[in-house]
């Protein structure tokens, strides 16, 4: 009896030793989790950094010096440029590495390696979407240019001394949780990241849901409901600005076009408001300094670690301080002592969806120009945690890969049976070498330069604003656009006519481009980039231009401008769409009869500032008021079962209201009656009325706009408790202050250009992407409060400052 309990414990001691070291689902192994010496306890890190620190690495070349101010900001100091960008991608993995192993496996769909069979329809959507094959192109055309293949090859170096050195006691914490260790860096990984910026900002479209409208309402509704030229404008390029290049022919439309612009065609993942950024630079002669003011604060998907990581930069022929992408090289967004720069997004058409019709079930061979064509095939073989690999074989055309091609895929209903498919013609598959654009502007000291270095961009087409010492002022709606008639890849492409194919390139010296306006600013805000007068088409849709013409207006009235003036203008909450529009919904109400919640609610907007505070109400009110409004406007007969279909934008919302009132679109086709435009504001109101008492109770304090619309940053990989928890905010979508759920400022910056430049920023959290350590979200709160940190930008490595607490030593081993 005894030997059998004996028995028993060994065996229940083996199996909990083996259950501890074993993973179930996405629960980590608990044993290597909770172990002492290599688990989780390991990653707990001290607010107290060693004061200094010496370190020995093969690679080097010569001594470099970081100097860490108290954010944990590396301020690299090298002998040579190797060296400088080995140092960049060694203090970044440190940082940062379990971010850039995610974002690269999500790029390149290799996330179902890690977390299983639940990320294989994201890694089957990238890898037919032909991000691989995009990457591939990108850097072998990167490595032709002995400039960028050095920093890469250095970074990359630089990123693999540290993952050599590491242990798996300092494993990041995420490795331990999802249970896999990292994996040597590759310079094709620079590449993802950079396609994966171009899918974030340039890989929506509208096109298949445009299409479906077509189809269901006809051309005379959809061509009035969806225009090219909005309803409100104030483009990015001065209306009046001279365009003095001779333009290129503008190709004709196909006959498929013509044909669906007369009768509505028979053709059988969209766009959202809301990705978005600000930027602006005003001249001397409008500010206190008299020297040029840059601001830029782009809008991207918040979370922790943060999508930018601070760093300068500094070799013989550079100095150069601003935000950089974590996995690769150089200074995206920042400043040097001569110029300065930042980026918005320009929305461009620069994705194009082609039926692609197929001789037959085979697929090897697809109809084009009069003639049947070869098809090409990508295998890719997707690996699965716990799983046998999937298999993707990839159809490849003259346009790109086939991304829909069965029954189950397909957005379009083919005629007869006849094979059809669905391929995407993207600027992300050309190649490219966006990352010279980079290296070139952290060493221009002047406008020439900066025009020099934007002649290298491809994608995704930015908004490159500009300032520099010598008092100019510029920006440039930049990227490769494609030759294009007007409207081309507004909807679904015949992949059959050549006539739709792109048709070249717009030079890249007739981008639109403004240097030193006569108003003495220049800005972006994602809206249209030109008026009707530019000869090219670029999109027939952009941002709406609320937050544009409310950065307009207050520049245009500031004199003696300050740097606290500009941090002010990026913290704005005012609201365009409410100046415009809430004094025709307020009319609409008038004899209504309301209830005592209905009449303190509308005595409440009566006296709204129009601003998105934290502590409004009425901006509460108003914003579930319109959104209710615009459901009952358009969901009625734009939600149809089984068609995606493509609703009117805020823009043509705003037109119909303000100077439509009799329009159609009013009346609610599921009712007897007919209802008016007076009708529908006054539902949406009392349904508004309702919604706030039944959900936050009848008192107005409980419907504050931070109560009720929270913000929440949340960890990259949505893990629970590494987050910042919802807290209240003001801002909107369509404000300047473009602060939404967990999108918003990204990183917010404002340079003083000067014989001396300086330069605040500020992003929502920290430079480490430990959440154990206390550079988690050092700098969370001050982003909160709307305010700027003074950025350190340093001259030497001998430069004194009370604001450095440490000094890393890297020398050749």
């Amino acid at each position: 009896m005894k030997l059998l309990k004996a028995l028993l414990s060994v065996g229940l001691t083996l199996a909990l030793i083996w259950a501890l070291q074993t993973r179930f689902g996405p629960v980590p192994p608990v044993g290597k989790f909770l172990n002492p010496q290599t688990g989780f306890w390991q990653n707990a890190e001290s607010r107290n950094i060693k004061p200094e620190e010496d370190l020995q690495l093969t690679g080097l070349n010569d001594q470099v010096t970081i100097k860490f101010d108290e954010h944990r900001v590396p301020h690299i100091f090298a002998r040579n440029e190797h060296d400088l960008y080995y140092a960049q991608g060694y203090v970044t993995a440190r940082d940062r590495l379990w971010q850039m192993d995610m974002q690269t496996r999500a790029a390149s769909g290799r996330l179902s390696e890690v977390v299983g069979t639940r990320a294989l329809e994201l890694d089957r959507y990238r890898r037919r979407m032909g991000m691989g094959y995009g990457a591939e192109q990108a850097i072998a055309e990167m490595m032709k240019d002995p400039r960028t293949r050095r920093s890469i090859e250095a970074y990359t170096d630089g990123i693999n001394q540290y993952i050599r050195d590491l242990t798996i006691r300092n494993y990041p914490i995420e490795f331990k949780l999802l249970d896999y260790k990292p994996e040597e860096w590759k310079p094709i990984n620079c590449a993802y990241l950079l396609k994966a910026m171009t899918e974030t900002l340039a890989g929506g479209t509208d096109e298949l849901a445009m299409t479906n409208t077509l189809n269901h309402f006809g051309a005379a509704v959809t061509n009035d409901l969806f225009p090219d030229q909005s309803f409100q404008q104030d483009p990015i390029i001065p209306v009046g600005t001279k365009w003095n290049s001779k333009p290129l022919p503008i190709p004709q439309p196909s006959k498929a076009f013509k044909d669906m612009m007369m009768t509505g065609g028979k053709l059988s993942q969209g766009k959202s408001e809301g990705i978005g950024s600000n930027n602006w630079a005003v001249s001397g002669s409008k500010t206190a300094s008299g020297f040029p003011i840059l601001a830029n604060d782009p809008h991207l998907h918040l979370t922790f670690p943060s999508i930018w990581y601070q760093v300068q930069l500094t070799a013989p022929g550079v100095n150069v301080y601003g935000a950089s992408l974590p996995g690769a090289p150089n200074v995206i967004i920042g400043y040097n002592q001569k110029v300065s720069w930042g980026v918005t997004n320009v929305d461009a058409d620069v994705l194009d969806w082609y039926r692609i019709k197929f001789k037959d079930k085979s697929r090897n061979e697809y109809w084009y120009n009069g003639r049947w064509n070869k098809t090409t095939r990508r295998k890719e073989v997707i690996g699965v945690r716990g799983e046998t690999p999937h298999t993707e074989e990839v159809i490849y055309t003259r346009f790109g890969p086939v991304a829909y091609e069965d029954d189950a895929q397909k957005p379009t209903k083919a005629p007869n049976d006849v094979p059809t498919g669905a391929a995407v013609r993207w600027i992300a598959h050309e190649r490219s070498n966006d990352l010279l654009t980079f290296y070139l502007l952290n060493r221009s000291a002047n406008y020439a330069d900066y025009r020099k270095a934007l002649a290298t961009y491809t994608a995704p087409a930015q908004n490159f604003v500009f300032a520099s010492a010598d008092n100019d002022i510029a920006i440039t709606p930049n990227g490769r656009y494609p030759l294009k008639y007007r409207d081309q890849g507004k909807f679904v492409l015949d992949g059959t006519d050549p006539a739709d194919d792109w048709h070249g390139w717009i030079p890249a010296d007739q981008n639109p481009t403004v240097k030193n306006p006569p108003r003495g600013f220049v800005s972006s805000a994602n809206q249209s980039s030109t008026d009707a007068t530019y000869p090219y088409y670029l999109n027939w849709q952009f941002g709406p231009y609320q937050r544009g013409a409310r950065i307009n207006g207050r520049l245009a009235a500031m004199n003696k401008i300050t740097i606290d003036s500009m941090r002010t203008l990026q913290t704005d909450n005012y609201s365009i769409t409410a100046r415009d529009i809430l004094p025709t919904l307020l009319n609409n109400l008038k004899g209504t009869k309301l209830d005592t919640d209905q009449q303190q609610a509308l005595d409440l907007l009566t006296k709204w500032d129009l601003y998105y505070n934290a502590n409004s109400a009425a901006a509460t009110i108003f914003d579930r008021w319109w959104e209710n409004l615009y459901q009952l406007i358009w969901k009625d007969e734009f939600e149809v079962k089984g068609v995606s279909l493509q609703i009117p934008s805020r823009d043509r919302t705003i037109k119909l209201l303000t100077t439509e009132p009799g329009s159609k679109w009013f009346d609610e086709v599921s009712t007897p009656t007919t209802e008016t435009c007076a009708d529908m504001v006054q539902k949406a109101f009392k349904r508004t009325v309702t919604d706030l008492v039944r959900d936050h109770g009848k008192k107005p304090q409980d419907w504050q706009w931070g109560t009720v619309r929270p913000v929440e940053i949340g960890h990259l990989a949505s893990l629970p408790g590494f987050g910042s928890g919802k807290f209240a905010s003001g801002g909107n979508r369509g404000i300047v202050n473009a602060i939404s759920g967990s999108n918003g400022p990204s990183w917010r910056m404002v340079v003083q250009m000067g014989p001396q430049v300086k330069g605040y920023g500020i992003y929502p959290g920290g430079q480490s992407g430990n959440p154990g350590s206390f550079y988690y979200t050092d700098m969370l709160q001050t982003w909160k409060n709307g305010e700027l940190n003074e950025l350190l930008f340093m001259r030497s490595p001998d430069e004194r400052s009370q604001r450095i607490s440490s000094t890393l030593i890297m020398t050749k081993k």
